[in-house]
């Protein structure tokens, strides 16, 4: 209509000028959408007149003003107007005005011709070049507009050549700087357009430019950022690419690099355009029916391969490819786990045909997907199956698997998770995964080709040292390593390699698991190293990053093994490389060789020197340790002749050290630092006196005269400088050895050393502090502090009785200093004041010593409550001159509160220990000073809690603080506050202890020990000493039902930490590491050994298990009234401990107790419990009723009473009447109770709860055959029952044929508590605490061993530890309450998985390119408004969703409903859900293959193009604003939007899910993307 209307304008009124003039619009104008359409069509029609008038020479002028005209029209108002719309933030106006504009542009053009163009496109290049953070300015475009605006262009260019060439290499050069937002939307349209304005020949130009561009931009940088862009651009060149033109990319190594990264990328869009253009490649491969590559060059690597004759097996096998990779985007290990036999037969398929045609690589990212899985199960099930892949036992597959093995299955291996314990598996043993790890590396490193395992090998362990490793991967892997077959294939790179391992597992917080790792480490050092590689000085060097209390410890398996193999492999070490070695030497050569090199030291300068480092010391003394026990292995070796032999230069010092004064101090400090280093590693070998340790002991000890000699000297008066405060560390640790195996060292040595040190201290302070008095100072506290240490373990001499009266007179004189607020007090917490100095100001390491000074007071304060804690404790409170008073020690508990802010967490163990001794002597004196001291305790212990090391040992002191016999004596009366205080800490501490392990075991510890020592005999209790557990019975309560529920993160460590602890010697890590012992099964173990010693005689403990179980019982009440308890929930272990501890302690239990718990007990059987607490509440009824048989007629009353809310509560008691033969003859008249049970059992037998018959069909079982072994003993009334006995036990038996029933008859009758079990005989703690809750379903985690009862000390056996026979222990679980499972639930049932669709692959009839629009009949029917929403289902192919989705944009007035054929509306599945609608809606055909070209003309007209589809850069639906001119692009049901479409959509909108299932139906998510559309444009 518009071009008739045009053409009759133009037919009679020429006055062109005045009609350029009328349409035109202001340059400050920005006109309508309509006006500029009507210029646009006014140009147009013009070019009609051009063809019209070409020969009609009245016309040029004419024309020429035209031509002129149109080329104003560009410069003078589209482009002004273009440069205001890039100004503007995007709109619908925006998008629509540019769209006119664009298209009066490329009318004007065809106007003026290709000069016209050029021009035009000249000045809008630059806006392409813009980058991310510039704007338009001053005329320039918006990167969108300009680009829409060169499409426009570009038929116009076609000829100039070297203008398109710019313009592509500006482009190309856009892949890389256009924001992401930008590159989608410029990008394809400026592709797009130039593809389609150029011929055949410079299609392949710009392919190939294109091509090799993005492939090379990509193998230069490899990054996923690069990955995504270069797909982007391949999917939407990809009907060019793909297509009959060159270049071929398949032939381009590069860009299946690019397809690869794609599929592994971490972008759901990216890996699903890579799956995108990997099945067009295929396709195509498939329906040219060529070989490709047509030629190979040898040694070329190919990654896709295509051969005409394999046809269909590689159709097939990419196939079952891109399936297992659609189905793992997937993420739910249930939808995953059908297709892994897809992956089998990929690896099959491809070790039959080799490398020729699959190249392992596709593999590979197959594993790499579900490594990278969010699903953590998922993850793991991609571990497993790699590490049971068969084809890595071909040598060609495994050097193809090498790269990945050391790279992304490492990297994968380091999620701790993995190695959880599978379902099956208890408490000790090893992972599934850590064991199949263990096969898998060994597998693989001997399939290898020898020449590539060294090299493969050192990978592996670089990359564990590349990052920091959680400890349990690490330790897996360690050990998988250690179990390689020995193999000298590692050198020198090999062992640091495994030092930087060592480096990382240091930072672990699980000591027990680090010296795990390191042991497995040098086990696989051992059997790995190629000692014709390494010399001797590299193997010690590396033995010496092994820590002497974590794993490498003299004694240990893990020592004698490092002895053995150095000895066997002695003289085949390489060589030094100092030019003098010239043969192999052997171990006791290098020893003397290092040993002398230790001992040569430079002539002394005269200046004090800082000590030497210990590295140098510890390295050799484990040398010499080594040697020494290598040589005493030797059969006939005189091991103290050899090792005088050795030892020779370090004796000639130690014989001189103490007389010669000259000796340089560095060899004096070298000769301690070593001697220390050989008594300790000497003192941790655990056979004490063997030969070895005698004959070093004695070398030593032979000098201790001389080094005694010379430590004295040194500590008295000539230690000075900073530096020697390190140095006195040294001395008195060396004295303190000495002292430890020498009565001599005290005789001599303490007496002049404390004589020393006090005199020191009572020198008046100077007032300007220097260096050697404050040094003096430190080292005279620190040597007393040493000797108060050893005194308390050694007896006191009388001289030195008399010198520590004299040192307990100095700390309590009054002498008042600065600092000191006690003027009671003398120098309790006296501070080491930092020296003034200016001398050696430019020394940098004397000013980074002075820097660390604050260090050195806290320990000079430190050793002040060292010395305070032992002379509290040895002479009390007494000043020997000063008469006792309660002011003192109220000034020293202050004292010991202030010591607690001043000093660092670490060393505040000295105050707690005077604290215990001095806090209970003033709770009735001062009790506001007792509750503030306790209280900043736990405050600072609390504190420490992130600080393993410091917090445990604070811990302690802290419960021994608090937690004082004497304060638990309180009563609220006598010290109310104090009493409130402690036990609010111990519930903070049972809170504490819920997230941190261990906790609760020390206070649980400390107070039954407090309570009831294990020493103790329960005949002569401390009745004063255990009257206080009662007011502190929660903790008691709280101790028989503790057990946190931890994360699985924890669990999984402890359960690690088991199966450590069950290698026993096969780990040294056992045998050196000291166990903290966080079981967090302690708690209650300690309570029941406490409770276990309880006497029954003693009315104190009978009163307190009453009141226990009253409380248990009380807590089970409250927690059968919750919610329903499900199986192994926190409430459910409760329960089952509480019982544990009822059944427990009933034998202890007096007849009146019983009694008035009974009715309590009898109520829990009525209750809906789990299984475990149901064996266990039986169990109780069946103990009460045989040790009291008189209660039985309360038993019987039971059966009458109604629970209607819990009506299979009465299996309790007929469980309990099934034991009845263990009760019965305990009873008078048993012959009435026998016929009562008959009568409760017949009437119940008819009861419509299938449960309530079986169990007492099963009771009147087990009764009638009492009535029957009783025989003619039994009265006349229960023999007359006869008949009907036993036609109701006929008719049951006789359940042959009726399915469950028969099964669940078998199977209570089989049950173990049925069975096996006897309560009488079977009474035992293991039944209880292990036996009855493996057999019933809880988790192993509530299994407590009998061994670990029999490890506590004063455990009383009574009930017996363990059964006497082994029936029930050799039973596996079961309930014959659970259902059968089906045989038909296996895999099989997932053998079939559905395919996706291939969209451009469908099936269809050839068509005219010219969209068909429905009938103008149907339209003119339509009787109301329709919106501008466009809602494109081409995609579509199933009627039923067609149908929904015509009767919905129907009913909310969409303009049009893009169908892939009209065809469907004729399906009687679309007629019967679109119910007429198909009548009053425009509908379209656009088939599949039309509509890259469908929604580009749509773009081109103005419409916004939105998807519905979760990406990375989706908006939500419920914050987008639809713009009025929508076209909505619907997915496929099953693969949604094509890759190759999602970059011309402008925006992806997702819906917000909430549920476990990933995607709507398709008809369900446009409806509510039109029903939102409606509702923004109704609003």
């Amino acid at each position: 209509m518009n071009s008739v209307l045009i053409n009759a304008v133009l037919s009679n009124f020429p006055n062109y000028e005045l009609l350029f003039d009328t349409l035109c619009w202001p340059a400050d104008v920005w006109p309508e959408t309509d006006r500029v359409e009507a210029l646009t069509s006014f140009v147009e029609g013009l070019e009609q007149f051009f063809v019209q008038s070409e020969t009609s020479p009245s016309t040029t002028a004419k024309r020429q003003f035209i031509r002129d005209k149109s080329q104003s029209i560009i410069w003078t108002h589209c482009l002004p107007l273009l440069s205001r719309i890039s100004a503007q933030t995007e709109g619908a106006r925006c998008r629509e005005s540019t769209a006119a504009v664009c298209r009066l542009v490329a009318a004007c053009v065809r106007l003026g011709g290709s000069a016209a163009a050029g021009q035009a496109a000249l000045a809008v290049l630059p806006s392409l070049r813009l980058f991310e953070e510039e704007r338009p300015s001053g005329g320039t475009l918006s990167v969108e507009v300009a680009s829409e605006v060169l499409a426009a262009l570009f038929p116009s260019l076609t000829g100039d050549e070297l203008l398109t060439s710019n313009i592509l290499s500006c482009i190309l050069s856009g892949f890389r700087t256009f924001t992401d937002g930008s590159l989608t939307r410029v990008t394809v349209r400026l592709m797009l357009a130039l593809l389609g304005s150029c011929d055949y020949a410079k299609i392949g130009t710009i392919l190939s430019k294109t091509l090799s561009e993005l492939c090379t931009w990509h193998a230069s940088e490899r990054t996923p950022a690069v990955t995504e862009r270069a797909l982007l651009c391949f999917t939407a060149l990809s009907d060019h690419l793909l297509g009959s033109t060159d270049p071929d990319p398949r032939s381009c190594l590069l860009f299946w690099w690019v397809l690869q990264d794609g599929l592994i990328h971490s972008d759901s869009v990216s890996r699903k355009r890579a799956l995108y253009l990997l099945k067009r490649c295929v396709a195509l491969s498939q329906e040219q029916g060529l070989d490709c590559p047509s030629r190979q060059v040898s040694g070329e690597e190919v990654l896709f391969k295509w051969q005409a004759k394999c046809s269909k097996m590689l159709r097939e096998f990419w196939e079952d490819y891109v399936l297992v990779m659609e189905t793992l985007e997937e993420n739910q290990v249930h939808v995953v786990r059908p297709v892994l036999n897809r992956v089998d037969s990929l690896i099959q398929t491809t070790a039959n045909k080799g490398q020729d045609l699959f190249h392992p690589s596709w593999l590979l990212c197959v594993y790499q997907r579900m490594f990278h899985s969010e699903n953590k199960t998922l993850m793991r099930a991609g571990v497993c199956h790699l590490l049971d892949l068969q084809i890595l036992h071909q040598p060609a597959f495994a050097s193809a698997f090498s790269q990945f093995v050391v790279g992304p299955f490492m990297d994968v291996l380091s999620e701790m998770s993995l190695f959880s314990m599978a379902a099956s598996q208890r408490v000790g043993d090893c992972p599934d995964l850590a064991v199949k790890l263990q096969t898998f590396l060994k597998n693989f490193f001997s399939i290898l080709p020898r020449e590539d395992q060294g090299r493969v090998l050192l990978l592996l362990i670089q990359q564990l040292g590349s990052k920091h490793w959680c400890a349990v991967p690490l330790l897996f892997i360690s050990q998988a390593l250690s179990k390689l077959d020995p193999s000298p294939i590692l050198a020198l790179d090999g062992l640091t390699a495994f030092r930087e391992v060592l480096r990382c597992t240091m930072i672990t917080h699980q000591v027990l698991l680090r010296g795990a790792a390191q042991c497995f480490l040098l086990r696989s050092a051992l059997c790995l190293m190629d000692v014709n590689r390494v010399t001797l000085d590299d193997v010690f060097t590396f033995l010496g990053n092994f820590r002497a209390d974590e794993s490498l410890c003299r004694g240990t398996a893990l020592w004698n093994e490092v002895c053995d193999w150095l000895s066997s492999n002695e003289g085949s070490f390489k060589t030094s490389d100092d030019g003098v070695t010239s043969s192999k030497e052997t171990i006791k050569v290098y020893v003397h060789g290092k040993l002398h090199e230790f001992l040569r030291v430079p002539a002394c300068t005269g200046q004090t020197e800082s000590l030497p480092d210990t590295k140098e010391a510890d390295m050799l003394a484990r040398s010499i340790m080594l040697w020494t026990d290598i040589e005493g292995s030797q059969p006939g070796a005189k091991i103290a002749d050899s090792l005088h032999l050795l030892m020779s230069p370090i004796m000639d010092t130690l014989s001189r050290v103490g007389s010669n004064i000259y000796m340089p101090e560095r060899k004096s400090d070298k000769s301690l630092q070593l001697v220390l280093r050989l008594l300790q590693l000497r003192e941790t070998q655990k056979e004490h006196g063997d030969e070895v340790t005698t004959a070093l002991e004695g070398l030593i000890f032979q000098f201790i005269d001389s080094i005694q000699e010379f430590i004295l000297r040194r500590l008295c008066g000539e230690l000075q400088e900073l530096c020697d405060v390190e140095r006195a560390q040294l001395y008195l640790c060396v004295l303190k050895q000495l002292a430890m195996h020498s009565c001599k060292i005290q005789q001599d040595s303490f007496p002049k050393l404390i004589k020393y040190s006090l005199n020191v201290l009572k020198e008046p302070p100077q007032q300007i502090p220097s260096v050697g008095s404050q040094v003096v100072r430190a080292v005279a506290m620190a040597s007393l502090a040493m000797v108060c240490q050893l005194l308390e373990q050694q007896e006191i001499g009388l001289e030195t009785l008399s010198l520590l009266k004299q040192l307990n007179e100095h700390f309590y004189k009054p002498v008042p200093f600065p600092w000191q607020s006690h003027s009671t007090l003398g120098r309790f917490n006296e501070r080491l004041l930092k020296p003034q100095t200016t001398d050696s100001s430019g020394n940098e390491s004397f000013q980074g010593l002075l820097r660390d000074w604050g260090r050195t007071a806290a320990h000079f304060m430190r050793d002040q409550w060292i010395c305070l804690s032992f002379l509290t404790k040895t002479l009390g409170f007494q000043d020997f001159e000063l008469p006792k008073n309660k002011e003192t020690v109220i000034a020293a508990l202050s004292c010991c509160v202030d010591a607690l802010a001043l000093l660092p967490s670490d060393l505040v163990l000295p105050v707690l220990a005077f604290m215990e001794t001095a806090l209970p002597q003033l709770v009735h004196e001062d009790e506001s000073l007792c509750v503030e001291a306790v209280s900043q305790c736990w405050e600072l212990v609390h504190g420490l809690s992130n600080n393993a090391h410091d917090f445990w040992p604070a811990l302690k002191g802290f419960i021994s603080v608090a937690f004082h016999q004497k304060l638990l004596l309180l009563t609220d009366s006598q010290a109310p506050v104090l009493t409130k205080t402690v036990k609010q800490i111990a519930v903070e501490i049972m809170e504490f202890s819920e997230s941190k392990n261990g906790v609760f075991s020390v206070l649980l510890e400390h107070c039954c020990q407090t309570w009831l020592p294990a020493s103790e005999q329960s005949r002569n209790p401390d009745d004063n000493n255990f009257s206080s557990v009662f007011s502190y019975i929660n903790i008691m309560a709280e101790g028989c039902i503790y057990g946190p529920v931890f994360r699985r993160d924890q669990r999984l460590v402890q359960d690690v930490q088991a199966y450590v602890e069950q290698l026993g010697e096969l780990c040294a890590a056992n045998a050196v590491v000291t166990s903290d012992n966080r079981d967090d099964q302690l708690p209650r173990m300690y309570t029941l050994a406490f409770l276990s010693r309880l006497d029954v005689s003693n009315l104190l403990h009978e009163q307190l298990m009453e009141q226990l179980v009253v409380i248990l019982l009380k807590k089970d009440k409250n927690m059968s009234k919750s919610v329903r308890i499900s199986s192994n929930s926190l409430q459910h272990r409760v329960k089952n401990r509480i019982w544990q501890t009822v059944l427990m302690m009933l034998p202890k239990f007096k007849e009146g107790f019983v009694a008035s718990i009974l009715s309590s007990v009898f109520e829990a059987g009525f209750c809906s419990n789990q299984a475990s607490v149901k064996y266990m509440i039986e169990w109780t009824m069946i103990l009460i009723l045989v040790h009291y048989p008189k209660y039985i007629d309360s038993f019987w009353a039971c059966f009458n009473m109604h629970h209607e809310g819990t009506k299979t509560g009465i299996c309790t008691f007929f469980a309990v009447l099934v034991h009845f033969s263990v009760i019965i003859p305990k009873l008078q008249d048993p012959d009435i109770h026998l016929g009562k049970a008959l009568d409760i059992s017949l009437q119940w037998c008819f009861h419509h709860n299938f449960s309530v018959r079986l169990y007492a069909l099963l009771a009147l079982k087990r009764v009638w055959s009492l009535v029957e072994v009783r025989g003619e003993k039994t009265v006349e009334g229960l023999r007359a029952l006869s008949t009907v006995v036993k036609a109701c036990l006929h008719q049951t038996e006789a359940l042959k044929n009726t399915g469950n029933a028969n099964k669940n008859w078998t199977r209570i009758q089989e049950h173990f508590f049925f069975g096996t079990f006897h309560p009488i005989r079977d009474y035992s703690i293991e039944t209880i605490f292990y036996t009855f809750p493996s057999l019933s379903g809880l988790a192993d985690d509530e299994w407590i061993l009998p061994l670990k009862f029999k490890k506590l000390s004063g455990f009383s056996q009574t009930p017996p530890l363990r059964n006497t026979t082994p029936d029930l222990s050799q039973l596996q679980p079961g309930d014959w309450i659970q259902q059968d499972k089906s045989e038909e639930d296996n895999e099989e049932r997932w053998a079939e998985v559905q395919k996706k669709i291939t969209p451009w692959r469908l099936d269809i009839l050839e068509q005219d390119l010219e969209l068909q629009l429905v009938p103008l009949q149907r339209a003119a029917r339509l009787g109301k408004q329709h919106s501008a929403l466009l809602v494109v289902a081409s995609l579509i192919d199933k009627p039923t969703n067609l149908g929904g989705l015509c009767r919905t944009c129907e009913i909310f007035g969409a303009s049009a409903l893009a169908l892939d054929n009209l065809r469907h509306i004729t399906d009687k599945h679309f007629q019967s859900l679109s119910v007429s609608s198909e009548l009053w809606l425009p509908l379209l055909e656009v088939k599949p293959l039309e509509l890259t070209d469908f929604l580009q003309l749509k773009k081109s007209e103005g419409y916004c193009i939105v998807g519905v589809e979760q990406t990375a850069n989706s908006q939500s639906l419920q914050d987008y604003q639809f713009l009025e001119k929508t076209l909505l692009l619907l997915g496929n049901e099953r693969e949604g939007i094509p890759a190759n479409l999602l970059q011309l959509l402008d925006v992806c909108v997702e819906i917000p899910q909430q549920g476990v299932i990933r995607s709507l139906n398709v008809h369900v998510s446009a409806a509510l993307l039109i029903w939102e559309y409606t509702r923004q444009r109704v609003k």
